[in-house]
């Protein structure tokens, strides 16, 4: 049984005649936790955006579900969610409301009025908050009166509130103190809670530029000048890969 969620096949990616991404093939299946590593610049962000749709390659056929994504309605793209490294927060609107943003896909116009009014129904949203470890106190607050690690908390419960299928993080570990960087590791790769209850997505793939939390991981991927140099379990992961990579 074929269990891949998500495949590129022979992508390409060129920004101003700069190839950013080379002849990249990669298949992430179901239930896999995968690190990708590699030096600022390598392509790191640009194969997180062909992974997810936001960029469209040169060359090349990005799969989800065994579909050709631009075959796909909005609700199955839907089925992707992303941390962004530059968080992508509304700052006029609170924190809470931000959070509720992530469940726009599944709702109505009438449900996306009622959240900008600020009347809807928050609960949702506060248990994820919770999750993050954000205190009650900065639920109503505007987004522009939060701390950095705040912010990135913020973004956190946003994707996550989404029960997306696929979780793609950028550097998710920003902005957080080594306490708070445990509890968010943990949030995102134990998938779900004591009560059985659905806390993230079962398939990430997460940017990393820390080689001490790639434990728990089970997949390292290392990239650079674009191409996808190893892709090999974690437990594999020697020096010589990562000197190949920086």
């Amino acid at each position: 049984m074929n269990n891949t969620l998500l495949e590129l096949k022979n992508i390409s990616y060129k920004y101003k005649n700069n190839l950013i991404l080379n002849k990249v093939n990669l298949k992430i299946n179901s239930g896999e936790k995968i690190a990708l590593l590699g030096k600022s610049g390598s392509g790191k962000t640009t194969l997180i955006s062909v992974l997810n749709g936001t960029i469209k390659p040169t060359h090349g056929e990005v799969k989800l579900f065994n579909k050709s994504f631009d075959e796909l309605d909005r609700k199955k793209k839907r089925k992707i969610t992303t941390i962004w490294q530059d968080l992508r927060l509304i700052e006029d609107l609170s924190a809470e409301q931000n959070v509720n943003c992530g469940l726009l896909a599944e709702n109505n116009f009438y449900f996306a009025l009622k959240n900008l009014l600020n009347i809807s129904s928050f609960k949702k949203a506060h248990k994820y908050m919770q999750l993050c470890r954000l205190h009650n106190s900065t639920y109503d607050k505007n987004i522009r009166k939060l701390s950095g690690g705040q912010k990135q908390r913020v973004a956190i419960a946003r994707s996550l509130i989404q029960g997306a299928d696929i979780l793609l993080a950028d550097e998710p570990f920003n902005n957080l103190d080594p306490k708070l960087i445990t509890i968010i590791k943990n949030l995102l790769l134990e998938n779900v809670d004591k009560n059985n209850t659905k806390k993230s997505p079962k398939t990430i793939l997460v940017a990393l530029h820390r080689l001490d939390l790639l434990n728990d991981f089970d997949k390292v991927l290392g990239i650079r000048d674009g191409k996808i140099i190893f892709n090999i379990r974690r437990n594999n992961l020697k020096k010589l890969h990562l000197d190949k990579i920086y």
